[in-house]
């Protein structure tokens, strides 16, 4: 089972972006979870939000293929 959190280098490997690129979309992430108030970890994102803000679903089967197609 996976962490329920990522960190910002398997965010900036998942993604293929730079680690300064993948800390700024925790950050995005991360600021857009403190407005609906919750907690945050900062240089880490819940898994499922993010899944849900890339992918449009939180299903993780689902994800995984728009990440291997």
């Amino acid at each position: 089972m996976k962490n329920q959190f990522m960190r910002v280098e398997e965010m900036a490997q998942e993604l293929e972006v730079s680690r300064s690129y993948a800390y700024r979309l925790i950050r995005q992430l991360n600021a857009e979870l403190h407005e609906k108030e919750y907690m945050t970890i900062a240089g880490r994102v819940n898994r499922l939000y993010f899944q849900e803000r890339l992918y449009g679903t939180s299903n993780q089967k689902e994800c995984e293929s728009h990440v291997n197609t």
